[in-house]
């Protein structure tokens, strides 16, 4: 099997969500499996000097219209949420630790789950108790997961992995690599594709 894709996401990203509802089975469809990975978006801005994009001048209206036509478009449920963007420290540093400590299958669990908690049931994931039906998706009390996320060799893997996905060049969600390209954007999703297929585009 070829190697894995690596897609990297922040879970206040819509296009991030949209993405991780989709990535598996393109990568499925040409024998390839996919390494999440998640990112601080807030952080990587320290890098890019750029902001979110509804808090930039005429972007941040184009932005929510465009978060709901893609979201109609593919079929995926989307509400946009109360409060927007948000801190992800803690969903980003939760999904590290179950990955560490239970494995990538209820990793991708949580953050599927976490995703639609904040993007289609409108649940505030910064809160302990925003992220429970998450925690219950991959099969985990969210007690635990807290704790766990909590601790500081945690925070010190998930801060190495963002620095990591810097240097690759990850400068925004989703992100994805495969075998060494890099493709930015739910809106790539073909030429991705179109890459997988031929191995080149």
């Amino acid at each position: 099997m070829s190697a894995p894709i690596d897609f990297y996401f922040d879970f206040s990203s819509p296009y991030g969500y949209f993405a991780a509802l989709r990535i598996e089975a393109l990568a499925a469809k040409y024998g390839r499996t996919v390494a999440w990975h998640p990112v601080l978006l807030g952080a990587i801005f320290k890098t890019t000097g750029c902001a979110p994009l509804p808090m930039v001048p005429l972007k941040g209206d184009y932005s929510y219209r465009d978060f709901e036509r893609t979201a109609r478009l593919h079929g995926i449920p989307y509400k946009r949420p109360a409060t927007f963007p948000i801190s992800t420290q803690l969903a980003a540093r939760a999904m590290t630790w179950i990955a560490r400590d239970f494995g990538d299958a209820k990793a991708v669990a949580f953050a599927k789950a976490a995703f639609a908690s904040y993007f289609a049931d409108g649940l505030d994931i910064t809160r302990p108790e925003g992220l429970a039906p998450a925690c219950e998706a991959a099969g985990l009390k969210h007690e635990a997961v807290l704790d766990g996320a909590n601790s500081q060799d945690i925070k010190d893997m998930l801060k190495a992995g963002v620095d990591a996905a810097v240097a690759r060049g990850v400068f925004g969600s989703p992100f994805m690599i495969a075998d060494g390209e890099p493709f930015w954007g739910f809106d790539r999703f073909d030429q991705l594709e179109a890459f997988l297929k031929n191995g080149k585009i």
